[in-house]
């Protein structure tokens, strides 16, 4: 057994006990567990080094990408404060720019494409118009997050057609966009359309989704 998957039990526990501190409001227990679980989710994909067939551009951007991610956790542990709101923004924004990057590098376009795009362009315009009443200064840093949010995964799509991936890594690349877009999606309706008394609960897409995306780059053939 891949020593990487003996690391999920213990994430899944961590990231049990971060949404329990967060619908507590146990700040102290959140400022020690959210970074611990996001460190031990850059484990994951470290461990990928150590694989035979490793991708070293999968490898490589998908831990730097969980580096930006680890800041970005941390900076929106603080979101009450606009400033650290905008910090993590722009470091999730980055992230997903790398693994946009790296999903583009080791993909392939198709005809699927453009179903995917027009799926996305309409989703993203129809959550902006939401939200645009409450955005406030914060229209242009949004627009800018919508939009590579969705080259993010439409690029992560293009997993499923390209021979570099394995089926079953596909399905984990794509699953993995999807959960981390989704708890955006939740985070970003909660503060700028309508508060969701259950919203912390996004955080189990958010884990899940970057433990996917770490665990496929051990699964290169």
């Amino acid at each position: 057994m891949k020593t990487q998957l003996t690391l999920i039990p213990v994430i899944a526990v961590a990231v049990f006990f971060l949404i329990r501190a967060a619908f507590l409001g146990l700040r102290r227990q959140i400022y020690v567990i959210k970074p611990i679980s996001t460190l031990l989710v850059i484990g994951v994909a470290l461990l990928s080094f150590l694989e035979p067939t490793r991708n070293l551009t999968y490898s490589i951007g998908l831990s730097l990408g969980l580096l930006f991610s680890l800041g970005g956790d941390v900076a929106l542990m603080f979101q009450e404060d606009r400033k650290a709101f905008t910090i993590g923004l722009g470091l999730f924004l980055v992230a997903h720019i790398i693994y946009t990057a790296v999903f583009l590098s080791l993909g392939c376009f198709s005809a699927w494409d453009i179903l995917s795009t027009v799926v996305l362009v309409a989703v993203g315009v129809g959550f902006y118009r939401l939200m645009a009443p409450k955005l406030g200064s914060m229209k242009g840093p949004v627009i800018a997050y919508i939009l590579i949010i969705s080259a993010m995964v439409s690029r992560a799509l293009s997993a499923l057609v390209s021979p570099v991936f394995s089926d079953g890594q596909a399905l984990m690349v794509v699953a993995g966009a999807l959960s981390f877009y989704f708890s955006d999606v939740i985070l970003a309706a909660n503060r700028f359309w309508r508060p969701w008394k259950y919203h912390r609960a996004s955080l189990s897409l958010y884990y899940g989704g970057q433990l996917l995306l770490a665990l496929a780059a051990s699964y290169f053939v």
